[in-house]
């Protein structure tokens, strides 16, 4: 049985999302019809919103980056409850704890279909730990969604002239994120360096993609055409 595993941006369950209930919806549709096609799916979601208050509201008085990372762990597992509990009403035969660590998670794919959890130690974001519990459950692909629509040079809300990607290399990833280190808390690459740095290590193809968009993560479920970027060895 295939194993893919699905780093949702927790900028895609943000309060000023509309829509996002009938975002929540058409996802668990989706990961319904991916377990129905013979898949396993790990879910790993991130903080966003609540993530990015919390380590502003602490931080003049925390000057250890290591203790907002764990506000922001914090508010990962918030979000990683949140779609738990909507997969299992939608049916599935999804794990029943939010995992803590990589390892806790790969052995509860072992007995259930799906399994969803947040961050586990502070260092790096849910992009690194979706990645590395990919590279672990010996998963297909690790996808990426986020809330732009594909690779830039730059951050395109910031340079409109930003040249997209369709394809990247591993390496061309990790020159356009940079190095693989932790940046400070609260901050956002559109993937994590350090993740990147792992899949470089291990070969672990990347698709990234708009989240907001359930179809186009179906599709790269699907192993169909994807708008977004195919990130290869």
């Amino acid at each position: 049985m295939a194993t893919v595993v699905v780093a949702l941006g927790g900028s895609l369950l943000r309060p000023e999302v509309e829509e996002r209930h009938n975002w929540l919806q058409s996802m668990v549709e989706v990961i319904v019809a991916s377990v129905e096609s013979g898949s396993k799916v790990a879910l790993v979601v991130g903080g966003g919103a609540p993530a990015r208050e919390g380590i502003e509201l602490a931080k003049p008085f925390i000057e250890d980056v290591s203790h907002l990372d764990r506000i922001g762990i914090a508010a990962t597992r918030l979000n990683a409850t949140i779609v738990r509990e909507a997969l299992s009403e939608g049916g599935l035969a999804v794990s029943r704890k939010i995992p803590e660590s990589t390892g806790e998670a790969v052995l509860e794919l072992e007995k259930c279909d799906v399994v969803v959890m947040g961050g586990t130690e502070p260092g790096h974001t849910t992009d690194a730990v979706a990645i590395r519990l990919a590279i672990q459950s010996e998963a297909e692909k690790c996808v990426i969604a986020t809330n732009v629509a594909r690779v830039y040079s730059q951050d395109p809300s910031q340079y409109p002239e930003a040249k997209s990607f369709d394809h990247l290399t591993l390496r061309e990833l990790q020159e356009i994120v940079g190095p693989p280190e932790h940046a400070e808390a609260g901050t956002s690459q559109v993937v994590d360096p350090v993740g990147v740095g792992e899949a470089v290590e291990h070969g672990l193809p990347l698709d990234v993609l708009d989240g907001r968009d359930t179809q186009v993560i179906k599709m790269s479920l699907e192993g169909d055409d994807f708008e977004g970027t195919r990130v290869r060895d």
